[in-house]
């Protein structure tokens, strides 16, 4: 038990240190590519619903100033759809900028945001597109920091990383964001971070997919990934397929992260996880190092309190520390940082209690649905 207590406590010091490693090194790189390969691109952006923040969302794209040629197509399913004054408004802001509108409710499968892409393709001119979540706010430079690597014909798909922000509200709802962007910045891009250090390219973000229209019609269009629950990861793999690389952008969006209640937190990140478990279950397994206070923890209590299981554990924590300010503190700045770190071990405790469950059922709540995931990544609605 003390050597069983031991190890686990090294793993979780290892990997709360590899992650902050990696965590700075990515801040730190600098990135210079020629601009002169840039092609006209359409930028597609299907919407649901009149989130929080969506009209300054969609405001930081209007504003990018990219040099090719630039095309916005969003998508609804619904004429009625709070997003659509909105983006009647941006039209007559930007009466220069080419912003295309469709609203059609044709399904095409279970995803209701695949089947809007499916529906928006016909209104695309240009033969790069850019796939991104409704909420995702982004700085200036953010396409062409995305389409540059598209250039290269070896690159497949450009997927960016991504910084969660809590959407602050009093009481319950508050504290709810600011754990849900804590599981999004101090657990899973860290996690991205690593996997990218030892070479990994298996990963793509809703947030932000860049790609050619000859390599999304070689596998298949947007129908090849209609029914599978991780759309988006679905899309990176099947250009794999194709021989191409994947690319993690040096470009980092934000998008927000609105938790109202400890049920929503609770389903959300249920979600995440065993959407995870569906596409790599050999890595989900080996994900719980990854949690590494409640590793820690575990291995300080098998070893019997130790002193070396101890030092080990102080050790952890400091590095979980470190790791939480290199990623970014998604709280307001009006607070004092360390005032929110009770935060931490909270967050990684209800992400490992998630983690452990994740194993015991393939069922996923998906806004008013049920769904079970089947091993292949497809959703299936519960009746």
């Amino acid at each position: 038990m003390l050597a069983l207590g031991l190890l686990l406590g090294a793993a979780a010091l290892a990997y709360a240190l590899t992650a902050y490693l990696a965590v700075r090194r990515a801040r730190n790189i600098a990135v210079r590519s020629p601009m002169a390969a840039l092609r006209p691109v359409t930028v597609l952006k299907p919407l649901c619903g009149g989130e929080p923040g969506l009209q300054e969302a969609l405001h930081t794209l209007c504003e990018q100033d990219y040099p090719a040629g630039l095309q916005i197509v969003f998508g609804v399913q619904d004429p009625a759809d709070p997003a659509v004054p909105i983006v009647r408004a941006l039209q007559r802001q930007y009466p220069r900028l080419d912003i295309d509108l469709v609203i059609d409710a044709t399904r095409h499968g279970f995803s209701a945001k695949v089947s809007n892409l499916i529906n928006m393709m016909r209104a695309a001119r240009h033969d790069w597109l850019v796939l991104a979540d409704s909420d995702v706010r982004v700085a200036q430079g953010y396409l062409t920091g995305v389409c540059m690597p598209l250039a290269d014909a070896s690159v497949g798909i450009v997927t960016c990383p991504y910084h969660g922000r809590a959407v602050h509200r009093s009481g319950i709802a508050g504290v709810c964001s600011r754990l849900g962007a804590l599981f999004v910045n101090d657990w899973f891009m860290p996690s991205v971070r690593v996997a990218a250090l030892f070479g990994s390219s298996d990963f793509a973000f809703g947030a932000t997919i860049a790609l050619r229209r000859a390599t999304l019609e070689a596998i298949g269009g947007f129908a090849a990934i209609a029914d599978q629950l991780a759309d988006d990861y679905r899309l990176g793999e099947l250009t794999r397929r194709q021989g191409l690389r994947t690319v993690l952008s040096h470009v980092v969006v934000e998008t927000g992260i609105d938790e109202r209640s400890w049920r929503q937190l609770v389903q959300h990140e249920t979600r995440w996880l065993r959407t995870i478990r569906a596409v790599r279950p050999g890595g989900y397994a080996a994900a719980g190092v990854t949690f590494s206070l409640p590793v820690g923890v575990l291995g300080w209590a098998l070893a019997g309190g130790a002193p070396a299981a101890s030092v080990l554990l102080i050790a952890t924590a400091t590095a979980r520390v470190m790791l939480h300010f290199a990623a970014g503190d998604p709280g307001p700045p009006t607070v004092r940082p360390w005032r929110r770190l009770w935060l931490l071990p909270a967050s990684d405790a209800l992400g490992f209690a998630l983690w452990c469950w994740g194993f015991a059922a393939r069922e996923v709540q998906w806004r008013h649905m049920r769904y079970r995931v089947a091993r292949d990544g497809s959703a299936h609605p519960i009746t």
